[in-house]
């Protein structure tokens, strides 16, 4: 049965609680432990689906076809344990199972209340898996204090009193502000973030600091003392270059070694950290540089292509080379001329995104990469995109479009070659979806097998004809235009195992150029990057060694 180790945090949001979680369950991994880390987060969305990029940042899709939080995708790139649905919950979801509860009569005529009822369902999620591994990581969004987290606060306390004493710890991360005024790292924020949790019922065990100063050992001392954990309990998080060397980090500062101890786990076995070391050498001691434009539409916000940039870094590292990419918003190229903003770059990537806005920017950028011979990779709208632009400019249909413009607009503007997603085979059952259905988990979502074409490019990529891979989309390039497309050479290399969906396509006479209808980088990770962002990153290199 598993081990619990609850992470809260206090004082502030954006802290690092993910990547805290997902550095310790790399630690714990590394002394031969089994993990796996879940996220229960407090607002009311269902999921993360049909937020907006600019309010949550980017939505991570497991292989069973879940919308997450993106510190899912952290999770997944530091411990390489795929992510699934139970592991990731929201208010909205939680609430919603309730009501469908007592919409059916399963409470029996009771009065529906937070606790026990929405409590216990939390607690049961919880739970979920705990017989499958060594140490279960449960990270509660937001901070102590915030109204709508009381639920899990409360539920993750009745947890730890249901379980055997010892089976669970609580992590807490807090922030030491500095005044630099006065010159010094005030602990009275963090004493009061654990008077809060523990007005709940909530003692942490382990107290992780955040600070962009080094802690003093007597501040530290005072730490323990005031918020009564033991000082070797009171971990310093200091500020790195790279998330990287989180693991690496946290092990020297001793996190790992203060969780065994808070479960009595003696003597641990010593951890193997060669993997993250070699990771951290590799994006420490690049060979060289490439640059790498990335074009689209909420460039505002890195966190909204978190999972791109990762696996950028990862192909970089795989290269020995550095990836030094320059976001760019698609609309400042709708009434320019692209080469003006893409001349000089080593490679462009154009990543998904929803909505009309940017996309004639987007094309622009297709268009540039194809024409120029510079390495391309179109992700979801960025395929599509690259399937608008031969289309207009090879196949000579001037008005190519795609049919979800169309649905915005009210009229038809278009001929779509991309069109909604009606159907498609799902396991052994077939799902339709309709046009004006609900947005919220509508989509094509999850791991679908694509069969390669033997000989191209991706197959070559891949070392392979069949692939898996995550897919978050409700529009689809329409195999109608097959055909007159290929005889311009932009060839479908990758298809449905049915035949009727196309998945990848590139350019025929091109050094690299790919678009591929899934979301590879989801996939990634630093000690195993994606194939395709390996070699684009390959590519990109041998581009810059051709200027």
């Amino acid at each position: 049965m598993a081990r619990y180790i609850f992470i809260t945090g206090g004082v502030v949001s954006s802290l690092g609680k993910g990547l805290a979680s997902a550095a310790l369950g790399a630690l714990l991994q590394a002394r031969g432990y089994s993990v796996r880390l879940r996220k229960l987060d407090p607002y009311l969305n269902v999921d993360p689906g049909t937020m907006s990029p600019f309010e949550h940042g980017e939505v991570f899709v497991t292989d069973d076809g879940a919308e997450t939080d993106l510190d899912l995708g952290h999770y997944e790139r530091f411990t390489g344990v795929a992510a699934r649905q139970t592991d990731s919950i929201s208010s909205g979801r939680v609430y919603t199972t309730v009501l469908e509860k007592e919409r059916r009569g399963d409470y029996l005529g009771k009065t529906i209340q937070v606790i026990p009822h929405v409590t216990n369902e939390i607690k049961d999620f919880i739970e979920i898996g705990d017989d499958e591994v060594d140490f279960m990581l449960c990270e509660i969004g937001g901070t102590v204090g915030d109204i709508e987290g009381l639920p899990f606060f409360e539920s993750i306390r009745q947890f730890s009193q249901d379980k055997p004493r010892g089976q669970c710890i609580f992590m807490h991360l807090t922030l030491l502000p500095y005044l630099g005024a006065s010159g010094e790292l005030k602990t009275k924020p963090t004493q009061h973030s654990v008077k809060e949790l523990r007005s709940i019922g909530i003692a942490p065990d382990i107290l992780v600091c955040r600070s962009e100063k080094k802690i003093p050992e007597k501040e530290r001392a005072k730490l323990a003392l005031f918020c009564n954990v033991r000082p070797d309990s009171v971990i310093p998080a200091y500020d790195l270059s790279t998330i990287y060397d989180a693991p690496l980090a946290y092990h020297e500062a001793g996190m790992d070694q203060a969780v065994l101890d808070a479960f009595g786990i003696s003597p641990a076995p010593q951890p193997d950290l060669s993997t993250w070391q070699d990771v951290s050498e590799r994006i420490h001691k690049p060979d060289g540089e490439v640059k790498v434009a990335i074009v689209g539409k909420y460039t505002q916000l890195e966190d909204a292509y978190k999972s791109i940039s990762e696996a950028l870094t990862h192909g970089g590292m795989f290269n020995r080379v550095k990836v030094k990419t320059e976001w760019i918003d698609a609309e400042v190229f709708e009434n320019g001329d692209a080469a003006d903003k893409l001349t000089g770059f080593d490679a462009i990537l154009v990543p998904g995104g929803f909505g009309e806005r940017g996309t004639e920017g987007k094309i622009k950028a297709a268009q540039f990469a194809r024409e120029n011979k510079v390495p391309y990779l179109g992700i979801c709208l960025g395929m599509q995109m690259a399937v608008i632009e031969a289309a207009r400019n090879l196949a000579k249909i001037k008005n190519a479009g795609s049919e979800e413009f169309d649905h915005e607009a009210g009229e038809k503007r278009f001929e779509p070659v991309v069109y909604h997603l009606k159907e498609w085979v799902e396991g052994n059952r077939t799902v339709a979806r309709a046009v004006d259905d609900d947005k919220g988990g509508t989509m094509r979502l999850g791991a679908y097998n694509a069969t390669l074409t033997d000989g191209s490019k991706v197959a070559e990529v891949y070392g392979d004809t069949a692939i898996s891979e995550r897919h978050r989309h409700r529009y689809e390039v329409d195999i109608k235009y097959r055909k007159q497309l290929e005889d311009c050479g932009l060839i479908f290399s990758g298809m449905s195992p049915d035949g009727k969906l196309p998945e990848i396509v590139e350019c025929k006479d091109h050094p690299w150029y790919i678009g591929v209808q899934y979301h590879p980088e989801l996939k990634s990770k630093p000690f195993a990057p994606h194939p395709l962002f390996r070699e684009f990153v390959k590519a990109a290199l041998e581009q810059s060694r051709l200027v």
